[in-house]
């Protein structure tokens, strides 16, 4: 099999997610990973999540979720509140505001792929991860900052 063949593929799923991502920006006013994190919040118990684990989520440092965290609030999409009995923990979460956001956002390329992948068997799922993780070890980009979930053309500080 040609090289070629398989850089062109890589080539289609960013160009897909790059322009997945514009169209979020565009319709929305969201970059991708602040629509994503709000998804995650609306699944969480009570909407609530905490800072560490959306930067585990994301895989993201501390300062870009708190960016995230930041612009989010100031569209009140979410909320800060502080755990009772213990101020050095803050929850972040999702406001009526936001819920309603979520109600008109799109099915994300993400949700789509999740559910495809989903419907593959577990030997199938193990295969595609190790495929993946066989181009990640080439290209040699085990530490890039990066998110589970999918989300392209967004800058790192976002």
């Amino acid at each position: 099999m040609s090289t070629l063949k398989i850089l062109v593929n890589i080539r289609k799923i960013v160009r897909s997610l790059n322009l997945e991502s514009k169209s979020i920006q565009k319709d929305f006013g969201l970059s991708m990973t602040q629509l994503l994190s709000l998804n995650h919040l609306l699944q969480c118990e009570h909407y609530q999540s905490t800072h560490r684990h959306l930067m585990e989520l994301l895989s993201l440092n501390s300062s870009t979720v708190t960016g995230i965290i930041n612009r989010l609030e100031k569209k009140s999409l979410v909320a800060r509140l502080p755990k009772s009995g213990d101020k050095r923990i803050t929850y972040v979460v999702l406001t009526a505001k936001g819920m309603k956001l979520l109600e008109d956002a799109p099915n994300v390329l993400h949700d789509r792929l999740a559910k495809k992948l989903g419907s593959l068997s577990e030997k199938e799922q193990r295969e595609v991860n190790s495929s993946l993780e066989i181009i990640v070890s080439a290209m040699e980009i085990k530490e890039i900052e990066a998110s589970p979930l999918l989300i392209a053309g967004e800058p790192l500080e976002d």
